[in-house]
């Protein structure tokens, strides 16, 4: 099987003799970016055999459990509850437009029928069927692009050898060949773009657990974009984007932020953006895991990403059974209500004029700026000078105008007395001609 897809490579590669050389995106990829730009949420999920223990998934590495150990929790993952049509029937109410999902995470586990390891879902558990299929097609049906996440970092393949950062308490021989596990790699991520129909993109991460490999990237990436010229690619790796990667993400930070640790090496690229976070702390499913965001936090946090020109990639780590916690439905709930009603603020838009201030950012479509506020406690409201004449400023909720005034420094705006000073966002809608 290895000798197979190592000619699938071979062919792709003498077919197009542009492949290796600098990138260049092709027309349905641009497409996607732009897409991808509009769409603004997606929805996360981080699921595997880790959920079973009910800590999280890292579960593997803070324990310290070795591979022969670890092997035992596929036959306790059962999910029975699991409905693919629900998942993606909550995401598009809370108004997602897409979903990236874990096919492989650093334990190595494939949530998918993989033909080149026997350490996967249909092989270990009883229940014996394709998540990511299931996934697939509960999106195409849906009108939902799927992403998905795979780990380049495994710590259960031998061949992830000489060892990272982590994963040294697992147990497996000090020995293997790099070489083969990049085989490997490349060799899933054919199972994973030819078996499954149009994806949206790949979600890398674990770049960062051996930073001086050589990974070849770009022999991955170009496999990727020949299999799929629109996948979009990514990598959580908290650098500058590489050439070959298509959109750039921010790990429980803002673009341009580093408030996570993550992030102190990575500078904003031109590339479209994303930052992830989760709805407790965990990514993974953690039974003792209380820290709860509020539905104004990530209401914010949706809105702050938009602000800041970027997506925000919303995680939920379901339980064993296949059933996500009934908190997070409630919240999703509430942030499509949310949605519903100022979708049109988000949607579509760029990161506006103003620049994220203290109080709030901004976003723009056309020929409209809209105005979050957050954080102010008074009637009048002065935001700077933009371009363009300012015709009306609207309260976006009552569809009401605003009185302002506009000189030479901005724009001073009368705001309604008494309004909700507790609500997530108080949007403005300035008109300009």
């Amino acid at each position: 099987m290895k000798k197979y897809f190592a000619l699938v490579f071979m062919a792709l590669l003498f077919a197009n003799p542009s492949i290796s050389q600098d990138y260049q995106p092709s027309p349905e990829n641009l497409k996607n970016r732009e897409w991808y730009q509009d769409a603004k949420f997606g929805l996360f999920i981080h699921w595997g055999v880790y959920s079973v223990l009910g800590v999280h998934e890292w579960v593997m590495e803070t324990q310290g459990i070795d591979v022969a150990t670890y092997e035992k929790l596929p036959a306790f993952f059962n999910p029975t509850e699991f409905d693919a049509e629900a998942w993606v029937l909550m995401a598009k109410n809370a108004g997602m437009k897409y979903i990236t999902i874990t096919t492989k995470h650093h334990d190595g586990f494939a949530m998918f029928n993989s033909k080149l390891s026997d350490w996967d879902i249909m092989d270990r558990t009883v229940y014996k069927k394709d998540v990511i299929k299931q996934m697939a097609e509960a999106c195409r049906k849906h009108d939902m692009k799927l992403f998905l996440y795979y780990s380049q970092l495994d710590w259960h393949h031998n061949d992830y050898y000489p060892r990272g950062d982590t994963g040294k308490k697992s147990g497996r021989p000090d020995k293997g060949n790099w070489e083969d596990y990049l085989d490997y790699m490349n060799g899933q991520l054919t199972e994973l773009l030819t078996n499954y129909g149009e994806i949206g993109g790949i979600w890398f991460d674990g770049w960062w657990d051996k930073k001086e490999a050589d990974w070849q990237l770009r022999k991955t990436y170009d496999l990727i974009h020949e299999l799929q010229p629109q996948a979009m690619i990514g990598s959580n790796h908290h650098q500058t984007p590489n050439p070959g990667e298509d959109f750039q993400m921010f790990e429980r930070d803002l673009p341009g932020q580093n408030k996570g640790g993550y992030s102190g090496e990575a500078t904003v690229g031109k590339l479209p953006l994303e930052t992830a976070e989760t709805m407790a702390h965990q990514w993974g499913f953690s039974l003792q895991d209380k820290s709860y965001k509020s539905t104004k936090e990530l209401i914010q946090y949706l809105v702050k990403a938009a602000g800041h020109n970027g997506n925000f990639l919303l995680n939920v780590g379901p339980m064993p059974n296949g059933k996500i916690q009934p908190e997070f439905i409630a919240t999703l709930k509430e942030i499509g209500d949310w949605t519903s009603t100022y979708g049109e603020s988000i949607y579509e838009t760029r990161g506006g004029q103003i620049a994220p201030q203290s109080w709030g950012v901004s976003t723009q479509k056309d020929d409209k700026i809209y105005i979050h506020i957050m954080d102010w406690k008074t009637d009048n409201f002065f935001f700077p000078t933009v371009e363009g004449k300012i015709t009306s400023v609207v309260d976006f909720q009552s569809k009401k105008k605003l009185k302002h005034n506009t000189n030479s420094y901005g724009t001073l705006v009368e705001l309604p007395k008494n309004r909700d000073y507790d609500q997530a966002d108080f949007v403005l809608v300035v008109q300009l001609k």
